[in-house]
């Protein structure tokens, strides 16, 4: 899975200047006061001077990642690659661990380790299924069928990539559901690459929103 900012605008001089502009002031620099501002708004869900900052991210991710993550609308754009007119050969995710069933379905998954192949079988039962849609997806466009109906066997572990686009709160409010120890766990890892990358653009902003939502 893969995480790459792709381009950005603002800074937390510009959560700043976005604010102060009610009151028809402007700064050059930013100063130590100016984090007690940030912080204010953030607390006091003034939100609209974070609209002010954006990201745009190019991720990879398995398809069952990206559909819960596409869930997220308000102040953010999704486009996405389609295998409509794309049929080059799919890649795969495959999870370093299997999870167990977690007692409380809200959380999705427990800590326990699964083996899916305890006798040390030949066979791997996952390999196999992804290995057979492969080949059916290969063998529909061999006979001619569209890459739009023949992507239909594709799994959802295919490997999909997308640019997604948005506002600093906007992406603030993503990371405030998906970072958190109940989202699943592919889920959270592209929520923390995500997070780390916004820390390292807007400092000041990212850390007010996140204690704040959080």
């Amino acid at each position: 899975m893969l995480v790459k900012l792709v381009d950005h605008m603002g800074s937390d001089l510009t959560v700043v200047n976005a604010a102060r502009v009610s009151f028809g002031k402007q700064k050059i620099e930013f100063e130590d006061s100016d984090a007690g501002l940030i912080k204010y708004l953030a607390k006091h869900n003034h939100w609209s001077p974070f609209g002010h900052c954006s990201a745009q991210f190019h991720i990879k991710a398995p398809v069952f990642v990206a559909r819960q993550l596409v869930k997220h609308q308000i102040g953010l754009t999704w486009n996405e690659i389609s295998r409509r007119y794309v049929d080059s050969e799919p890649e795969f995710f495959e999870p370093n661990v299997w999870r167990g069933v977690a007692d409380n379905k809200k959380q999705g998954s427990s800590d326990e380790s699964i083996d899916i192949n305890p006798r040390n079988i030949m066979v791997n039962d996952y390999q196999h299924a992804v290995n057979r849609a492969k080949w059916t997806y290969e063998e529909l466009l061999r006979k001619g069928v569209c890459p739009e109906q023949a992507r239909m066997v594709l799994p959802q572990s295919m490997i999909t990539e997308w640019y997604w686009s948005g506002t600093l709160y906007a992406f603030a409010r993503v990371c405030n559901l998906r970072c958190k120890s109940d989202a699943q766990q592919e889920t959270r890892e592209i929520a923390n690459m995500i997070d780390k990358e916004c820390g390292k653009l807007f400092p000041i902003s990212w850390s007010a929103l996140i204690d704040k939502i959080y």
